[in-house]
């Protein structure tokens, strides 16, 4: 039996291409298993092979995400925070329109932490149950709605990708190599556009409906979405606060998956820049001694891939080892291969 720790083969799809050349020039790294395969199909004479048909639908569609369920928990969240500040009302000061309208406003101000202090607590029990309400409010907005709004942003991209290969002839391939080079990048697009169409919103509406000046509008919005929240210059309107609540909640969100996204794409040039740096320079000998996984003075291609993945950050030794222990654990003959005897016996 071969030795099964020094020539296992972790990537054996893309080892058994490589090594092509090496069965020539060194044929004693070469050891043959017994294999299932099937015969090869026939094709008739003169006609075309059929491709397999390669359905996007899987991949382009991102990961599942219950829009129901975010719904109920931010209506559920807003309901009782309504109750609650609805029913002390009078321990709340400041400026009012209209009691429902001004509980809800108040549950959306202090849950996105933009705190004008247009509407502010002035009980003990008020004070306490708007702390309370604020804490949960950022935890809401930082997990659920982040992740609401990064599926929207996901799914808008995969969208934009289909667009812009809808007149092109391109393959199944080049469609999902552009959405995986350039996924964030379309995330970060589609974010900024969605930004610019809110800040456009809220300037007009602040202008026109809330009648202020044209500069304290964009006063008024910058504070907002950046949740400063100065008090100066706030909703004071009935109209104005309805518009707001929806407003205040999707601009705040939307600016925060911008500056993630961005900061996304700036580690992700860098580490495309790391990864062109490892496939240009040249070797070294002490490279081909640590990419020397079994210690035989000779790099495969898979040791060389797997060393070149380590150098690049995509995999860690840790990864590598649970990698071979579950491969050890599959390999239930140890031939050092995978065939179809291998799962059945296991």
């Amino acid at each position: 039996m071969a030795n099964y720790d020094s020539r296992q083969s972790l990537l054996s799809s893309m080892n058994d291409s490589l090594n092509l050349k090496e069965t020539k020039a060194n044929p004693t790294r070469i050891r043959s298993h017994p294999r299932s395969k099937r015969p090869p199909e026939k094709v008739a004479e003169g006609q075309e092979k059929e491709h397999p048909f390669i359905n996007l639908e899987p991949v382009l569609v991102p990961r599942e995400f219950r829009f129901e369920y975010v719904l109920m928990l931010l209506g559920a969240y807003l309901g009782i925070g309504t109750l609650w500040f609805f029913l002390i009302e009078d321990q709340i000061s400041g400026t009012k329109t209209n009691g429902i309208v001004d509980a809800i406003y108040f549950c959306v101000v202090t849950m996105t932490t933009v705190g004008y202090g247009d509407l502010v607590p002035h009980s003990s029990l008020a004070k306490m149950l708007a702390c309370m309400y604020a804490f949960i409010g950022a935890a809401l907005v930082g997990l659920i709605l982040s992740n609401a709004a990064d599926y929207i942003a996901e799914k808008q991209g995969n969208l934009l990708i289909k667009a812009l290969h809808t007149n092109e002839e391109s393959n199944s391939t080049e469609v999902l190599m552009d959405m995986e080079t350039n996924k964030v990048m379309y995330k970060f697009l589609t974010t900024a556009s969605l930004l610019v169409v809110l800040i456009i919103a809220g300037i007009v509406f602040l202008f026109l409906v809330e009648g202020m000046e044209f500069v304290d509008a964009i006063y008024c919005v910058c504070v907002t979405i950046t949740t400063l929240g100065y008090g100066d210059k706030s909703f004071s309107t009935r109209g104005g606060r309805v518009f707001a609540i929806l407003w205040i909640v999707s601009s705040t969100v939307c600016l925060a998956q911008f500056f993630l996204y961005l900061a996304e794409l700036y580690t992700e040039r860098r580490q495309r820049a790391l990864v062109k740096w490892v496939l240009t320079r040249n070797l070294t000998f002490q490279d081909i001694e640590a990419a020397d996984m079994d210690r035989d003075e000779v790099v495969s291609g898979s040791e060389f891939i797997l060393y070149k993945l380590k150098e690049m950050g995509k995999i860690s030794q840790e990864d590598v080892s649970m990698l071979k222990e579950r491969f050890r654990a599959l390999d239930v003959d140890r031939s050092g291969t995978l065939t179809t005897e291998d799962v059945i016996l296991s």
